[in-house]
Parts: structure tokens; sequence; C-alpha cells
């Protein structure tokens, strides 16, 4: 197995065991979750988009150039679903408040979750929406220097 190939799949490891170490707290105390998806979609898009932000050159997508040329394209209206995915919450928070989600908890404990839950979800969906705003702009450069200088 490649050097790179071996690399992503530890990071996919390293980025599965983040996202269930975030939202174990979660899933443990409120049963039915409703943001669970994008609340996954947030923590690993923000690891791992990051990730290929800093660590372009050492990834499987380094030298194709079709690829990266295709993602500018899908993250396009990427970021705009994770945007409207935010509105959402944010809605969800003014109209009904997170005390709907964890209602079932005992009073002394709800607080802190509902402090939790509403920060590690602007966390995260703040962090991926930021990466995916940039990593199109790193994707066109490193398009352009492997072209002209062939490095990533």
């Amino acid at each position: 197995m490649s050097r790179k190939v071996q690399l992503e799949l530890l990071f996919l490891v390293f980025t599965a065991f983040i996202t269930v170490a975030v939202l174990f707290p979660i899933l443990n105390s409120v049963p039915k979750y409703p943001f669970l998806f994008d609340n996954i979609l947030y923590i690993m898009t923000a690891v791992t988009v990051t990730r290929y932000l800093f660590l372009l050159q050492h990834t499987f997508l380094a030298r194709r150039q079709v690829l990266k040329v295709a993602l500018v394209f899908i993250f396009i209206p990427f970021v705009f679903y994770l945007i409207q995915e935010l509105n959402h919450f944010q809605v969800y928070l003014d109209e009904e408040g997170l005390d709907a989600v964890v209602g079932n908890l005992p009073y002394e404990s709800r607080g802190n979750m509902v402090d939790y839950i509403r920060s590690e979800m602007i966390l995260f969906s703040v962090a991926s929406i930021v990466a995916s705003v940039a990593f199109p702009i790193r994707l066109i450069i490193s398009v352009w220097r492997t072209r002209n200088w062939g490095m990533v």
C-alpha cells in the first residue's frame, strides 16, 4: 500500500475519532438529536478540508489536476449548503430554543448541554465554511503551480 493511501486512512481514522469524541456527550444525553447529520458533516468537513488546505502536497490529490478542477466546482454549491444548514440551526435556536432538544434532561445539566451543543455546532460550522471557501482558492493555486512550475 502506498504511503499516501496509508496517510489518508490514518487521517480518516483520526477524523472519525474526533467526530465521535465531540458528539459522544450529545448522543449520550440527547436521544433524538435533530442536527446529527449536519453536525457530523460540519466536523468531518472542518477537519478534512483544513488538512487538505495545509497538507495538499502530501495527499493523493496533489497531482490529479482534473480532480482538483472538479472539486473547485463541487465546492461552490457545497459552501452554500453549509451556510444554509447553519442558517437552519440559527433559526431553530431563535424559534424553538435548544431546550426543545434537551427537554428530557434534568434541569441541572440542561444548561451545560445547551451551551455545549450551541458552541460546538457554531465552532465546527464556521470552521467548515471558512475552510470550504478557502479550499477552491488553494486548489486553483495548486493547479496553476503544477502546470507552470511543476510543484504543488
